[in-house]
């Protein structure tokens, strides 16, 4: 496995392992109506991209697939990290977070799904909350955690 800085020609291709990710690996814990408000097939691509390069990003590689990705911003909230389907449970998502997490001097705060919680808490993150997010009129539960530093 390679960790490198995002590229914009990225993009695609993170937001299809986005949707197959959240679609997959997330389906154990939501329901499908849930799923689809969460991820969709219509990514606005511009929108993705202009978030990424403002945040420090990287892209996990076997190969040239990409197989994980992850973002944090200026203020320490890390916003996605996503692992392919086919790569659980192999070190990726640590590997990216690791590098996330030294982007930036302070204590870290992600809002968690339920699937990512116990990754997040293996890593020292504590809940802060459990919060329902709406979108399109469905809730979704996720965590908001924090890491001190």
């Amino acid at each position: 496995m390679i960790i490198r800085k995002y590229q914009a020609s990225d993009c695609k291709e993170l937001a299809d392992l986005f949707y197959n990710t959240v679609h997959i690996v997330n389906a154990k814990d939501y329901t499908k109506e849930q799923l689809n408000v969460w991820a969709t097939k219509q990514v606005d691509l511009e929108k993705w991209n202009k978030s990424l390069q403002e945040h420090f990003s990287v892209v996990a590689l076997d190969n040239e697939t990409i197989i994980g990705f992850g973002d944090i911003d200026k203020t320490g909230y890390l916003d996605r990290l996503f692992v392919h389907a086919n790569y659980q449970k192999k070190g990726i998502a640590t590997g990216l977070c690791n590098q996330l997490e030294q982007a930036v001097q302070g204590d870290i705060t992600t809002h968690a799904s339920i699937t990512a919680k116990p990754f997040f808490e293996k890593r020292g993150y504590k809940l802060v909350k459990e919060q329902q997010i709406e979108r399109q009129g469905i809730f979704l539960t996720n965590y908001v955690m924090i890491k001190k530093r």
